[in-house]
């Protein structure tokens, strides 16, 4: 079967459909559109079409291959993690604004996932130190492979249940991609989240939970100020903002996505 015939009859989305094809082939996009008349091998066939069939069934992309780019940076993904994604970036641009090029600064990243949002950051501020902290182990080992790909040294990864395993510790910018999503939501039973980890996206019966934690106990990890900003649903930036101001953060603020939705909320926590 040639190049083009494969992806004629896919039977999913065309971008889907060159995204698994390039993967199987190990091939760049223009690579992959200088051949269509290329023949299949028998055994890249079969692996093409099994991944077709898997996608089919609704199967996210970034597992199939085992890839997602973030920030401009390639991380590895699994089951184990919540599929990196654009509105997310903007929880890094928030915090590079924030952290000057040359600055020494402290970063926690609470629920880090596949470590994007942390690694984003260090990259980016080489002088500045990051803990990254999940709940899970199998999440902090994606994490920790993504750090040794990127060859980012500058981060350090602790699994930690929140704030649990950091009493003492003093940052100057905390930020969170937390559970956001109410339990019962119906979202929870379509397309890709159907199979991300769940303990990764429900945040109790309003979806607030973990934020409400967050929130809460952010303040003590700060050595005399320091800012908070953490991502969200989009209906739930009016509550966020009332959360942190009834916390006693100061310069409240919500930042929309490129889709014009309120998606990162966050605040200065001033000196008690």
């Amino acid at each position: 079967m040639r190049i083009a015939e494969a992806l004629r009859v896919s039977g999913i989305a065309a971008v889907d459909a060159r995204v698994l094809l390039r993967f199987v082939l190990g091939w760049g996009d223009a690579h992959l559109a200088a051949r269509p008349e290329q023949f299949l091998t028998e055994d890249q066939q079969d692996r093409y079409f099994s991944l077709l069939e898997r996608r089919r069934a609704g199967e996210p992309v970034a597992y199939l291959t085992g890839e997602r780019e973030f920030f401009s940076l390639g991380f590895r993904v699994t089951p184990a993690v919540l599929i990196p994604r654009p509105e997310t970036e903007l929880l890094v641009e928030l915090a590079l604004e924030r952290i000057g090029p040359e600055a020494r600064a402290q970063v926690l990243d609470l629920a880090t996932g596949s470590g994007c949002v942390a690694l984003a950051i260090a990259r980016h501020r080489p002088r500045t130190r990051v803990t990254a902290t999940d709940c899970s182990r199998e999440a902090l080992d994606v994490a920790i492979e993504n750090a040794r790909r990127l060859d980012v040294a500058n981060v350090t990864f602790k699994l930690s249940d929140w704030f649990s395993a950091l009493e003492g510790r003093k940052f100057d910018l905390i930020v969170s991609n937390p559970p956001y999503v109410a339990d019962g939501d119906p979202h929870l039973d379509q397309g890709d989240v159907r199979f991300e980890p769940k303990r990764a996206l429900i945040g109790g019966a309003d979806g607030l939970d973990c934020i409400r934690h967050i929130v809460v106990h952010a303040r003590r990890h700060f050595p005399g100020g320091g800012w908070l900003f953490f991502e969200h649903g989009y209906d739930q930036g009016a509550r966020c903002r009332r959360l942190l101001a009834r916390a006693g953060f100061a310069g409240i603020l919500s930042r929309a996505d490129l889709a014009g939705t309120e998606r990162v909320s966050g605040g200065y926590a001033v000196r008690a």
